[in-house]
Order: C-alpha cells, then structure tokens, then sequence
C-alpha cells in the first residue's frame, strides 16, 4: 500500500495553496482598490466615455445706427457635420444626403471616402434653419447638427466700408467688426450631456454655464444718409465715368462722423467675387495732394499773423510766378492783375496765395496745418488708417512754403479734408471726432483764433455765392460756405504726375450763419465732361448738403434766395372731368 501524495510531499501541497491564497488576496486587493481606492479615476473614465459638453452658441452684438437702425445681426444657422466612419458604412443613403444639401454626389462621395478615417468634417455650415432641419429629418446615421449665428447686413454696400464683415466664425475682419471684434463678440455657454458610444444623445443633464450675448454697439451715422451720400457718389461716378470716389460728413459741433461713403463698394453679404480693391475704405486708407482745398487753411495763417484782411490786396500779373527753375501758373486771369484774399480763394490764384505764404512764411502755415489735424491721425481708431504726410524742413524755401501753401507737397485723407472745415466751421474749435454714437457734448479745443475762423467763414460763403464763384455748390434756402480743389495725380513708382489723371475735390460746410455740417467730397480720375473740382464735386457737395439740411430739419438761412412760387388756382381745369 503506498502512503498519500500530500504527504510525501507536504511542500508541494503547500506552495499550491499558498500561490492560490496570494492570487485571491491579489483580487480582493485588486477590487478594493477599484471600488475604493481609485474610485474618482474610474467615474472619470466611465464619464469621458460618456458625459460630454455640448458648447451653447451665444450670438455676437448688434451693430446699429444712431437712430437704432440695425447695420450688423447676427441670426441663427444651422452647420451640418457627420462622422465619416459611421456615414461610410451607409453609402445607399449618400444620394439623398447629398441632394438636400445641395451637393453633387459624385463630390460628396469623393470628398467622404477621402476621409473615412477621421470622425468628424463639415458638410455644410451656416444653413437656413428650416433647410438644416430638413437634412436632420433623414436620420442619416453618422449625420448631426450643431447650432450657431451667420452675421447679416440690412445695409449691404451702402455702410459695407464702414461696418466691414466677418469670417465664417463670426470674427471680425474689417471696419467696426474688426475693431471692436472683443466688445461685440459674445461667450459660449456649456451643457452636460451623456451621449454613448456613437454619439448619440441619451440625455441633457444640465446646464454648466449660460451663454453671454456680445454687446450691442451704435455708430454715429445717420443710416439716412449714409444712403444719400451713397447715392450722390455712385450717380457722380456714372455720370463723369471716374474711376473711384468717397465722401465724409461731420457733425461740426460733436465730431461725429454722419456719413461715409466710398466707390467701388461691395456687398458683405454676398461676397464670392469680392475684388480685394473695393473693400478698401478709401476715405480713411487713400492718401492724395488736396490742392486748393488747402487755400482756406493757409489763408487763415495769414489772418492769424495780423499782418492781412481780407481786402488786401496781392499783384498776382502776369497769372505766373518763377521760382528758379520752378514755375507758379493761375488757371484764371485776375481783372488789372490785382486780387484781395477773398479774390484769391475766389479766383484759386495759385500766385497770389504763394505771395502771401512768403510774407507768412513756411513755420506759421505749417503749424496751422497740423493744428487742424493734418499729418496726424484722427482718433477714430479705425483698423488700417493713413495718418497722410505734412512736411516740415529745418530751411523753408520759397519752393516748398509755396507749394505747401495751395496744397501741393502734403497729403490727406478725405476725413481729415473733412475734419479741418469742420474746425473752421466750428469758430476754430476742435472736437474729437467720433464713429460712435455721444451722448454728451465733447469737449473742445481752441486751435486757431475764433475771429479768424469767422472771417474765413464769411471769405467761403462769398467763394460760392459771389460773382465767378463755384455756384454749383449752392444749397437753395441756405448760405452755404466752400472751396473747390483739383489736384493731379502723382505717378506710382516715379517721381512726377501721371498725364491727364486728376482728383476732384469740394469741401465745405452749411447753413453759413451757424454751421452744423462739414462735407469733404473727393473724385478719382474723371474721365469725361470735366475734371475741375468746381464741375465735378461741387454738385455732389450741394446735392448731399441739400438733402441733408432738410432731413435734419435744420432752420434755412438764405430764404430771400428762394423764389416766390405762384400757386395754381383751385378751380377745376376745362374739359376734365
């Protein structure tokens, strides 16, 4: 009889027992440590699993006009996306898929087997709710939705310049929406959800943080007119067939922007064949010589000095000036060869202006010049802004204080045209200008003496209304204040002027006895009836200004000028009926 196996080898027996031991504390230590140790970790990877945050879209600000017209809103969309891993799996459904989202098959085919790797593309973004519903009422596995915001402009291509647009994510890329791009933006919210493994939803927890809206934000312009300085430049643009064009309008006593206009424009709302040219607001980015614009300003330097009324008188004979090698030319001969300071600016005599810019000398006119906010920025904060060029040397000569004195050898932008009237017309007080909306008076600053801007108030009104002036800036009812400006153009890439290319200009103000608004109109490369800016810009500074004044309702000052009109009689014509 042989003896038991345990017992001739007790040890075997208990190593057996022992090893099965250790491996059952091993899985009672293992099961403690996952359902007490380690509990935290676990929920967390159970949750990444399965609770996601749904972002919640918030809409960006609303951007109006002074009035509360809106410019800029944003309105909901639907962005459609699919999993391609899931979606290739059901190929006999890609044609209706692809026929609602308005895509051929062939390309949506191409474009999902190209990457049905990855889990997650776009498939349409930026849908109409209704169109997006639509797709989601297929119930195409692999396909889901996600709600967002598609800004839209009621204005179009009237304030497209100013307002500018933004990309496909709702950030700011031009004009407003670029610089105010944090203030208008809004904040996602974020939503608990559980979803399983394909991602559908199971459930809606809660809500982990509310969506914060972006801040609405009114601009100074008068949406108003802003149409109709819209309007006037298109229509001057046909009818002189020029090349392009913009027109700035302040309010003379805030500094607020009213209107800003510019051609070529571009619609933001649609803008699949944007030329990169026509988004350019020129009112603010193009630079040019202003010309006899600059006259008022430089005459004011003189008046400034004590030394000049405006009834003194300048020999202006023979309507030219040589200056070494440099000759001055009037366009119009003076009657006997003699102008006062209002025949100068009346007449545009080159000559003349340059004699009394020697007596003023370069120091003075340039001090006035930048005291109106010439080589220097505006304060509008707008993205892109030229600040222009006024020069300054060290040695004045008689070549450069000439030219500088009618508007040749600087360079300005149409709102800073603008905004030197408007400071003229505002009894040489300064304002800082404004593309939002003020609720308060800004505070002024005295940069040229309040009689001096007076007397040249009263040197323009006589510049349009006198005998020769530029008539075709009259405004019927007011008295209406400006100088015209023709400047040629310099030629890119070289020294000198281009031929037969030249800028119109008219910039002035109104009603004359009380200015409230400051127009500058600026006319790029007329081509056909005319290019003197008496011809070509004036009547867009009357036609806008007329407009203007009677929208505001601001009182006529000139009512002596309108003629009596007869009113038929109220007797019923013969033979009507």
């Amino acid at each position: 009889m042989h003896p038991n196996n345990g017992s001739l080898h007790p040890w075997r027996f208990r190593i057996v027992i022992g090893m099965l031991a250790l491996c059952s504390l091993a899985v009672c230590w293992r099961i403690v440590e996952l359902h007490v140790l380690d509990e935290g970790f676990l929920k967390n990877q159970g949750d990444k699993r399965s609770v996601r945050h749904v972002p919640i879209p918030a809409h960006r600000g609303q951007i109006t006009d002074r009035n509360g017209e809106p410019l800029a809103v944003s309105t909901p969309v639907l962005t459609i996306w699919a999993n391609p891993t899931q979606l290739i799996k059901h190929p006999d459904r890609w044609p209706e898929l692809a026929r609602e989202l308005g895509t051929d098959l062939a390309t949506f085919s191409e474009r999902l087997k190209a990457n049905a790797d990855k889990e997650f593309i776009y498939l349409r973004r930026r849908m109409v709710p209704a169109d997006g519903e639509a797709v989601m009422a297929l119930r195409v596995p692999g396909v889901y939705s996600i709600e967002e915001y598609r800004r839209f402009y009621p204005a179009g291509e009237v304030a497209a310049h100013l307002v500018g647009f933004t990309n496909v994510d709702e950030k700011g890329q031009e004009g407003i929406e670029l610089a105010y791009d944090h203030w208008l933006e809004g904040v996602p919210g974020k939503r608990q959800v559980l979803q399983d493994r394909r991602g559908r939803l199971i459930k809606d927890v809660q809500v982990v943080s509310n969506a914060r809206p972006g801040n609405d934000l009114a601009l100074s312009i008068d949406l108003r007119l802003q149409y109709l300085a819209h309007r006037q430049l298109r229509e001057a643009l046909q009818e002189f067939e020029a090349r392009a064009g913009s027109i700035v309008m302040i309010d003379v006593r805030t500094g607020e922007v009213l209107a800003m206009a510019n051609h070529p424009s571009y619609n933001p709302n649609n803008r699949a064949n944007l030329q990169p040219d026509a988004m350019r607001n020129r009112a603010l980015i193009d630079v040019f010589e202003p010309g006899s614009t600059v006259k008022p300003i430089s005459m004011s330097a003189a008046l400034a000095t004590g030394r000049w009324s405006p009834r003194d008188q300048v020999n202006v004979y023979p309507g030219t000036l040589q200056i070494g090698r440099y000759t001055i030319r009037d366009v119009s001969r003076a009657p006997g060869g003699v102008l006062d300071l209002t025949g100068i600016l009346l007449k545009s005599s080159n000559v003349g202006m340059s004699k009394v810019a020697f007596d003023v000398g370069g120091p003075a006119l340039y001090e006035t010049m930048h005291a109106v906010g010439f080589g220097q920025y505006t304060g509008l904060g707008f993205p892109g802004e030229r600040v222009g060029n006024l020069p300054s040397f060290r040695e004045w000569r008689q070549a450069e204080t000439a030219a500088l004195s009618y508007g040749y050898g600087l360079s300005v932008t149409t709102v800073q045209l603008a905004q030197a009237y408007a400071i003229l017309a505002n009894n040489g007080r300064k304002v800082p200008m404004s593309l939002l909306r003020l609720n308060e008076q800004p505070a002024a600053q005295q940069v040229m003496p309040e009689q001096v801007a007076r007397t040249i108030q009263g040197m323009l009104q006589e510049v349009v209304e006198g005998t020769g002036g530029t008539h075709r800036a009259r405004v019927p009812g007011y008295h209406v204040g400006g100088k015209s400006g023709t400047a040629r153009k310099t030629a890119s890439g070289s020294r000198g002027y281009q031929q037969d290319a030249y800028r119109s200009l008219f910039a002035g103000f109104a009603p004359g006895s009380n200015p409230r608004l400051a127009i500058a109109v600026v006319i790029d490369e007329p081509s056909k009836g005319g290019y003197y800016g008496g011809l070509v810009a004036a009547p867009v500074f009357s036609g806008l200004m007329s407009n203007a004044l009677r929208l505001l309702n601001i009182t006529p000052d000139n009512l002596n000028e309108l003629q009596q009109v007869e009113l038929p009689s109220p007797e019923r014509p013969e033979g009507r009926g």
